[in-house]
Parts: structure tokens; C-alpha cells; sequence
């Protein structure tokens, strides 16, 4: 298992790798786990792209997205990127569908947000629609605040925020 790994109660959460890119293209290609996601669903040119990226920004930041994996079986994706709106590192996570709605999105992400700040990194945003109340739900129960507001095509998008170490 790989230093950077994490196991939660039920969950391993590993770096991605290129090893995951199949896994990773099912994903993004499902509108229910990625169509409210910034970009929606993917082509799997998107979603390679994507992966390069990724792997890209585990070398330089020593932080990165996860794959999730319950019992050996790939449910989703968690961590951290950087946003292309120049808010700065975000939590992201998505599920399968068929893996939601039993807390799996809120230990992973609450695990990928613990990593990042070990790992140094003080503030990490979330960007939810205020329409997406699981998301915003989750969010708020891993401890992160709304902090701003924004549109975005007509939708009403918040900011959360986590700061550590808390000021």
C-alpha cells in the first residue's frame, strides 16, 4: 500500500494512478456522480487529461485526488485540485450512484480534507450549487463553513472553507 494511502473505518482512499484510469472513466462518464461537477461529465480524452493532471499535482503538492474503494471495490473519487477559476486547492468527491446515500462521500472527504492539512496545506474551499443539498450537506458535516457566494449559469454557487491550523 502506497505511504500516501488512507483507510477510513470502511474505505481505502489511494492516490490515483494511471493503473485507475478505466475506473476513473466510468466515473466521470456518469452523469449521476459528475453531472453537477465544474466541466460535467467527461469524454474519455477529458477524463485522461484529467489523470495527467492529477498525478501531476500529487508530484508537486504532495497532495492529490483519490480513488475510493469499499470492500476492493471502486466507488468513487475524493481529494484535492486546484481550480481552474483560480479559487484555489479544492475538496472535490463523486460517487456511483449506486454508492450513495451511506455516508461513504462524507468519510472519504473527511478523510481526504484531514490529509491535506497534515500535509500542510492551511486552506482548502469547496464550491457547492445551493441546489445540492447532499453535497452542502456533506460539506458542512465535515466542518468547512460557507464563506462566499457567487453565480454561476444562473445557479447560486457557495464557497466553503476550511482553515487549519483554526484561527
Amino acid at each position: 500500500m502506497d505511504s500516501r494511502s488512507v483507510r477510513t473505518p470502511r474505505l481505502l482512499l489511494k492516490p490515483v494512478t494511471w493503473r485507475d484510469m478505466e475506473d476513473m472513466v466510468r466515473l466521470k462518464a456518469d452523469g449521476g456522480a459528475f453531472g453537477r461537477m465544474l466541466g460535467g461529465v467527461r469524454s474519455r480524452q477529458q477524463a485522461e487529461l484529467e489523470m495527467a493532471d492529477d498525478i501531476a499535482f500529487w508530484a508537486c503538492h504532495r497532495v492529490g485526488i483519490f480513488t475510493i474503494h469499499e470492500q476492493g471495490r471502486f466507488v468513487g473519487m475524493t481529494g484535492i485540485h486546484d481550480r481552474p477559476d483560480g479559487r484555489g486547492f479544492a475538496l472535490r468527491f463523486a460517487l456511483f450512484p449506486w454508492a450513495s446515500g451511506r455516508g461513504i462521500a462524507r468519510e472519504a472527504a473527511s478523510a481526504a480534507l484531514n490529509f491535506a492539512h497534515d500535509a500542510g496545506i492551511n486552506k482548502v474551499i469547496a464550491v457547492a450549487a445551493e441546489s445540492n443539498v447532499a453535497s452542502r450537506t456533506i460539506l458542512g458535516g465535515i466542518g468547512m463553513r460557507v464563506e462566499e457566494t457567487f453565480e454561476r449559469d444562473g445557479q447560486t454557487m457557495l464557497v466553503y472553507e476550511s482553515v487549519w491550523p483554526k484561527l
